[in-house]
């Protein structure tokens, strides 16, 4: 990821954002050896709407950008440049915030003292050992 833009890929470094997209839709379409007019044709739309969005002078809209995703069988991570993955980044869904929020914050203690009877023998064992658990987890993340 640049630096500058982490949204976009180092091999897209320097261009908008709507240059990036033209940029993968055109490295897409040429992937294939087809003409504008024969992307057109197929996603229903016009080679002049496809030259407009392959050169960054247009953004092409989500139902196009849709159909390529679907059509080459690629994210549209990848279309975006967030990734140069075409498959796209598999994501956890567990934003890094939240976690270190619920690791670290006082949210997470809480939670650990409601999952176990304080007046159980091993309470203090199982709440060290849940949050050294969690601790180390996040660390590795």
């Amino acid at each position: 990821m640049s630096k500058e833009n982490p949204i976009i890929d180092d091999d897209m470094h320097g261009l908008s954002e709507s240059a990036v997209v033209g940029e993968r839709l055109r490295r897409l379409r040429e992937s294939l050896n087809l003409s504008q007019a024969r992307i057109a044709e197929i996603a229903g739309s016009n080679q002049s709407s496809i030259n407009r969005y392959e050169h960054g002078q247009s953004e092409a809209p989500y139902r196009i950008l849709l159909w390529y995703a679907d059509y080459f069988d690629v994210s549209l991570d990848y279309i975006f440049g967030r990734t140069d993955s075409p498959e796209g980044t598999i994501y956890k869904n567990q934003p890094t915030f939240l976690k270190k929020k619920i690791v670290h914050g006082e949210e997470f203690k809480e939670f650990i003292e409601a999952c176990f009877d304080p007046r159980s023998p091993m309470h203090d064992k199982l709440k060290d050992m849940m949050i050294s658990l969690a601790e180390e987890s996040n660390k590795r993340v």
